[in-house]
């Protein structure tokens, strides 16, 4: 079940891939809902609320602007260097506790909108990535609980300007530039996948080429553990986004290396949950 939040000329809705194609509900309608975040936060039964959108209005999904499945999460926590291939492309040593830093919410683009090169910088990666969605927060969570606090899962491009990363230990910079953070399309309710949404194919193309392909079950620190981890040091609440690290194949490992420039598309895919499509500009 695929969540999607849109803006067309009627304004805020959400649709629904019901199988059978998209079917939406606007802001201005009865039967709204509610926004995507003010659901995930009331802990309803997310299967069971967009089940009832089979009777709505059809959609056609193509037409409209795609946000972000969360516009403003209160954090947004990523990991790094969470595959071992992915470590070694980069000449790390293989963690033994997360890499962890973080985005800020005005980085975040949606599907289908430009994924933006900085004017300061041609050094420009892609990092396909799994996200997960804190449903229940907490703190000093257990890894046997862990799960119970995800909502759901989506898909995230993080767009990495690589000489500003690394031109310190701390890579807040080169993770930041406003339109670098692909979120989205859509949001898919954790009862929809595998427990911790393991053993999904991850692909990022770019140009229609394969540039990175594993499985989520290639994580070194899974969903479970990755929640229970952070919430030993802050207390996670609804809403509050976990990009849970890239694959091997980036493009600064590469030889020679490989940046996306103004013209590419980039598109990551996880299998169950959708494609993250964006035109580099």
């Amino acid at each position: 079940m695929q969540i999607v939040r849109f803006q067309d000329g009627r304004g805020l809705g959400l649709a629904v891939n019901t199988g059978e194609g998209y079917r939406a509900v606007h802001a201005a309608d009865p039967a709204y809902p509610g926004d995507l975040p003010a659901l995930i936060a009331s802990g309803v039964d997310l299967m069971e609320t967009m089940a009832e959108f089979r009777s709505a209005a059809a959609i056609d999904i193509d037409a409209v602007s795609i946000l972000p499945p969360i516009p403003n999460p209160g954090k947004i926590v990523c990991i790094g260097l969470n595959y071992v291939d992915h470590a070694a492309e980069g000449h790390f040593d293989v963690p033994t506790y997360p890499t962890i830093f973080a985005r800020f919410a005005t980085s975040l683009i949606g599907h289908g909108a430009p994924l933006v090169r900085p004017a300061q910088s041609q050094d420009f990666d892609f990092e396909g990535e799994l996200v997960a969605v804190i449903g229940l927060g907490g703190r000093n969570i257990a890894r046997e609980d862990a799960l119970r606090h995800v909502a759901g899962y989506s898909i995230f491009n993080d767009g990495s300007v690589r000489d500003y990363q690394f031109r310190t230990p701390q890579w807040t910079m080169g993770k930041n530039f406003d339109g670098t953070g692909a979120f989205g399309p859509a949001f898919v309710p954790a009862a929809a996948l595998p427990e911790g949404a393991r053993g999904l194919r991850l692909q990022t193309r770019l140009n229609g080429a394969v540039v990175q392909d594993a499985s989520t079950a290639d994580m070194i620190f899974d969903v479970a553990e990755l929640v229970a981890l952070l919430s030993e040091a802050f207390t996670l609440e609804p809403g509050d986004v976990i990009v849970t690290g890239t694959p091997a194949g980036v493009g600064f490992a590469r030889t020679p290396p490989l940046w996306m420039q103004p013209g590419d598309v980039c598109e990551v895919e996880i299998e169950r949950i959708g494609i993250l499509r964006n035109i580099v500009a």
